[in-house]
């Protein structure tokens, strides 16, 4: 909640329901500065503390367009090392733009762990 969400989202408006476990739902939710609301919703597949999460990814203004997030996590001299993995993407414009998100999510948690 610290990190998650775009450079342009609206202050407080970032929403998350987990339930992070094999099978689980979530919901996130939040609102650009431009009024543009955003939820993404999706089932745990499959969950390994501090090691794997798999589960699935779809916005709620195109549900039939789920795609895959795969998350490993593995021991690192500077800590912890993360590879993030989003696959199964309805098109090439789709996949650009959830790379923009998510770098610009990541960005932000690099700010926040530093």
């Amino acid at each position: 909640m610290q990190w998650f969400g775009p450079p342009n989202m609206k202050p407080a408006t970032l929403n998350a329901e987990l339930d992070v476990r094999s099978g689980g739902r979530y919901r996130i939710s939040f609102t650009r500065d431009d009024g543009e609301y955003f939820e993404a919703r999706g089932i745990y597949r499959e969950v390994v503390p501090n090691e794997r999460l798999v589960f699935t990814w779809a916005w709620h203004s195109t549900p039939e367009r789920e795609s895959l997030v795969t998350i490993t996590l593995k021991p690192d001299s500077a800590g912890t090392l993360m590879i993030f993995h989003h696959a199964q993407f309805f098109d090439d414009t789709a996949r650009d733009n959830h790379q923009r998100g998510w770098t610009s999510f990541f960005e932000k948690l690099d700010s926040f762990v530093a």
